[in-house]
């Protein structure tokens, strides 16, 4: 009986202990001072494993416990705990071992193994600290502003130790923004700062990442376009090509009269940021000025382009063309025959040795005047 008592004194004054003891606080320093006390360096497990907890029974052991802050989970072999993920492992006179499984936050604390001997009392302790690997829990969503708005992206997460939150993008530079901080600001937004958003949190156990997309919508800006000449009758193409968010609408006009799709003979193609009006066959009152606006919720802007006639050359304007060619590079070289140095002159005219380049020009003259 009197040593039932003291056991029950001993489970006690040990749990008395623990509450006075704040969780999270290294317990070496504070039980030090007790000469039956046993300190175990902490242990560190992550969130989800199992931790073993371990003292050592000795001779003479009449009763042995093992408590945490708050209660008794076994006394020797006896479960008090109503926890499933506690259990015995070994329980001999060498070894009192338990076993906690999937080990989560509210686990963390300090720990006490209890023996009772025939002699006195004496207890082991170890602190158990439980890390946690980083998640985000409030993240922004995609976001679609206008350029020269304010944009903030949130990014908060949890974890054991505190993880650190950084972003990353392709369109940011270091010295535009703060990179490292749970609310990405960026002020007066432009189009270059559009694109995707990683958002990182990590500490020592892990990382955990999301992203977000930015899009920043701004006015068309139409690109300069190039007049083109087609010969009549024949087929042309006038480009026109806008820069835009969202994507332009095209609207062609000649002066001051809008062209239509499929009006004599036109047809008119928008494909993404670029608009082709094509010309099937050319006609006298198809040349001019046309105009192509690009239009969107935030604005419009245009470009001129004329369309101007390429006259092809006839086969008389050709055939002019090379004989004027051939006569002019026949009588240079009909001029260096004659001057040239080494010439050779026949004896009774002394003229030059050949006849050909005259008689080719005055037949080509000939062919001329017809």
């Amino acid at each position: 009986m009197p040593a039932e008592c003291a056991w029950r004194r001993l489970v006690s004054l040990s749990l008395r202990l623990l509450l006075v003891i704040p969780a999270g606080l290294p317990v070496r320093s504070q039980v030090e001072a007790q000469s039956d006390n046993t300190v175990m360096d902490n242990i560190t497990v992550q969130q989800g494993q199992t931790v073993h907890l371990s003292c050592s029974q000795g001779d003479v052991v009449t009763h042995t416990a093992w408590l945490n802050r708050s209660s008794i989970l076994y006394a020797g072999e006896d479960k008090w705990s109503v926890d499933t993920r506690v259990s015995l492992v070994t329980f001999n006179r060498d070894e009192f071992t338990i076993k906690i499984e999937n080990v989560d936050v509210s686990d963390e604390g300090m720990y006490v193994c209890a023996v009772q001997t025939s002699s006195k009392p004496r207890t082991t302790s170890v602190h158990i600290i439980v890390q946690v690997p980083p998640k985000i829990v409030s993240f922004s969503k995609d976001l679609v502003v206008n350029e020269g708005s304010n944009v903030s992206l949130m990014c908060l997460a949890n974890g054991k130790p505190e993880p650190a939150i950084s972003w990353r993008s392709h369109s940011i530079q270091d010295d535009d923004v703060d990179l490292d901080d749970e609310y990405l600001e960026i002020p007066f937004v432009s189009r270059s700062k559009a694109g995707l958003y990683e958002c990182t949190a990590a500490n020592d156990i892990a990382t955990d990442s999301k992203t977000v997309k930015l899009v920043v919508n701004y006015p068309p800006r139409v690109f300069e376009a190039t007049d083109v000449g087609v010969t009549l009758g024949q087929s042309g193409v006038l480009q026109c090509e806008a820069d835009a968010v969202p994507v332009a609408d095209f609207e062609w006009y000649r002066d001051d009269r809008r062209v239509f799709n499929g009006l004599d003979g036109i047809e008119i193609k928008n494909a993404g940021a670029v608009s082709k009006l094509t010309f099937y066959n050319m006609s006298e009152t198809d040349y001019g000025n046309y105009t192509c606006v690009a239009i969107n919720k935030l604005g419009s802007a245009n470009t001129n382009i004329i369309l101007y006639e390429v006259i092809e050359p006839t086969s008389s304007t050709l055939l002019q063309e090379m004989t004027s060619s051939v006569v002019e590079q026949t009588a240079n070289e009909y001029n260096q025959l004659w001057e040239g140095p080494g010439a050779v002159q026949d004896g009774n005219s002394g003229t030059v040795g050949t006849y050909t380049p005259l008689c080719l020009i005055v037949a080509l003259q000939l062919l001329l005047a017809f």
